[in-house]
């Protein structure tokens, strides 16, 4: 699993005219564009970065990698045009258990309730499950976005529980932590239901 998580160094993942990509400081102007449409910066439950500090985002997030801390970075991005439309990590990774979570995952705002989030949510459970050999793929969020929550739910994943006092906020406020799982006997049934679901967009 180790082995093919380096894989990302060179993999794209295509789907949908949406594909997902290794995160580099070629990616810094677009990314600015991306946090702009819909001010996300101002959004305290998620982790979107003010524009003016995705060269330290994607600094930081290159400096996770080579730290071999277990953090991919992934560009979401239309494969027709190159337009940047957020991020998205594999996380977490836990491989004595065959564990992985899927988060830091924002969207610029015009590209929100679209087909795009599920795309790439398929993408990459589908790389997790049948090329990683991955056993469970975890999901987590503020308890107070909501919209998080709901989108969450709707791929198929199971509620895990509450971690409460669980991590700082970029405000300095302290967050619980809402968990979901999916494991893997669960995959074949969540991937037909997300094709379903991109099939009626």
């Amino acid at each position: 699993m180790l082995k093919e998580l380096k894989l990302f160094d060179h993999v794209f993942l295509n789907k949908n005219n949406i594909r997902l990509i290794p995160l580099s400081f070629e990616h810094e102007s677009g990314l600015m564009e991306a946090c702009k449409d819909g001010q996300l910066w101002k959004l305290r439950v998620t982790s979107t970065p003010h524009y003016s500090e995705v060269h330290h985002y994607i600094e930081t997030a290159l400096i996770q990698k080579n730290r071999k801390v277990h953090v991919i970075h992934l560009l979401s991005s239309k494969k027709s045009s190159g337009k940047i439309l957020g991020t998205t990590s594999y996380h977490d990774v836990l491989l004595n258990v065959k564990r992985l979570e899927i988060g830091y995952t924002w969207y610029a705002k015009s590209v929100q309730r679209t087909h795009v989030n599920t795309t790439c949510k398929l993408l990459l459970l589908q790389f997790a499950f049948e090329q990683l050999n991955t056993e469970t793929v975890g999901l987590r969020t503020d308890i107070f976005n909501i919209k998080s929550q709901r989108a969450i739910e709707r791929l198929g994943a199971k509620k895990d529980g509450i971690i409460r006092g669980h991590a700082l906020r970029k405000d300095g406020t302290t967050r619980d932590t809402v968990m979901y799982s999916i494991i893997k006997s669960e995959w074949t049934n969540i991937k037909a239901h997300l094709i379903d679901l991109l099939d009626n967009y």
